[in-house]
């Protein structure tokens, strides 16, 4: 099935020989989905617990048959499955995902770049923080060895994200978006708190992703519960609340679970209402999955509000839904120009739509693919606009992200390779942006 030998033990040991199958795979597939989250609210769903109990074996054989899909075997270097691996570079605060500072979380330390790193224009790149080994200091080495700063977005919001990012802004006087978003699932989705069970305590969300629960995985947990009548035992309690916390799953009715919607996906991101029903509903999932969270964002680049009163000028890389260009919005700074490069059709209608509901006064050029940014087309637009102030992206993490388990390849991957068109570019324009200043 692909899995590395040390997981599959570790999973056994946990839980005891006698889980099902079904269940062991779940369970080492939940600690690779949720990338390892490190409050209470995300950790082991099992705590420890082993299945002895013949009482959870009889339930499954009375619930719905569903169908596991064969994994495909691969075969990878048991690096690419290091769970829960911290990455270690000099003098990081990897350790509790709070970067430079969040909010109630004051990291007391001064960052010094060198002298080619500073200065406009600005960068900053954004990726999955758990990723095959040697990938952040890939990252970091072609970003003058800037050290990265790992935060996790549960600081900003009710659910985590863990992501890190490579910049060269201040890190001084950041503020958060206001009005501040909701912090608990009981305040985000209120109305949902009369179908919740005493026994799920769970008070945030885990990532949100690509993909949605199944109508069968959801049918299941809901005869589950029924056959024991809303009070389920320990087992059958973890075995839900496993299945809860790797699909963000939400209580609908007493007995019936289910997966976010995507405007509740918008919300809990930082997204207004409907920021992305220019499309289909597995559309919507798919982009929000591959979003910026919007609060995390924002608080990183709050640090430029003083310094562009007027507006910014942007160069966005690998667009996506526009999260960076919300960020911005949201904190009052003017998008006098962005220039968006997004491959995705999709996304770059989400981007458009939003770009003309908000009445913005600047000028937004949208660029299919990144490769399209040779030198000639970006002396071309350095010479229209003026040169840019900030160049901000992500890159795909296709072959990065922990629940790839056929092609997580780092940035050797098909597309996360094009991670390499990032740094090109900001060299590019940096480069030629100082030259025509000396």
């Amino acid at each position: 099935m692909g899995y590395a030998g040390e997981e599959v033990s570790l999973a056994i040991k946990r839980y005891g020989v006698d889980i099902p199958i079904d269940i062991l795979i779940d369970s080492i597939d939940a600690v690779r989905h949720s990338e390892a989250p490190s409050d209470g609210d995300m950790g082991d769903p099992y705590n420890s617990l082993t299945f002895k109990k013949k009482g959870l074996n009889e339930s499954l054989k009375n619930t719905r048959q569903i169908k596991f899909p064969k994994r495909k075997h691969i075969d990878l270097e048991e690096d690419f499955y290091e769970t829960n691996r911290r990455v270690k570079l000099k003098g990081s605060m990897s350790s509790g995902l709070v970067g430079f500072g969040v909010p109630g979380h004051h990291v007391d330390r001064c960052r010094k770049l060198k002298d080619f790193s500073q200065g406009l224009p600005y960068f900053y790149f954004e990726n999955v923080y758990i990723t095959p080994k040697g990938v952040w200091e890939e990252i970091s080495r072609f970003f003058h060895n800037i050290e990265p700063e790992f935060v996790d977005s549960k600081f900003f919001s009710i659910s985590s994200r863990k992501r890190g990012y490579v910049h060269n802004m201040p890190i001084d006087n950041r503020v958060q978006l206001y009005p501040l978003p909701p912090m608990t699932i009981k305040e985000a989705f209120p109305e949902k708190q009369k179908f919740w069970p005493s026994w799920d305590e769970r008070t945030k969300l885990n990532c949100i992703n690509t993909v949605a629960a199944s109508a069968p995985l959801c049918l299941r947990l809901r005869d589950i519960v029924n056959l024991c009548n809303g009070q389920p035992t320990p087992e059958e309690r973890d075995m839900v609340l496993l299945q809860c916390k790797k699909w963000n799953l939400v209580w609908a009715n007493p007995d019936q679970l289910a997966p976010l919607e995507p405007h509740e996906m918008e919300l809990v991101l930082g997204y207004d209402k409907d920021h992305t029903r220019v499309c289909g509903r597995t559309e919507r999932i798919r982009s929000l999955g591959n979003a910026f969270q919007v609060e995390t964002v924002g608080y990183h680049l709050s640090v430029l509000k003083p310094l562009y009163p007027k507006g910014i000028k942007v160069l966005s890389l690998f667009s996506g839904i526009g999260g960076a260009e919300v960020a911005l919005h949201c904190l009052g700074i003017p998008l006098n120009y962005v220039v968006s490069t997004e491959i995705c059709k999709v996304n770059r209608l989400i981007l458009r739509s939003w770009w003309e509901k908000t009445h913005q006064k600047g000028k937004l050029i949208e660029v299919g693919d990144v490769k399209n940014l040779t030198k000639e087309r970006l002396d071309e637009m350095i010479n229209s606009i003026g040169g840019f102030d900030l160049i901000i992206g992500g890159s795909p993490c296709n072959n990065l992200t922990g629940s790839n388990r056929c092609t997580r390849h780092g940035l050797a991957g098909e597309q996360s390779s094009l991670f390499y068109e990032f740094p090109r570019i900001v060299k590019y324009v940096r480069g030629t942006m100082r030259s025509k200043l000396a």
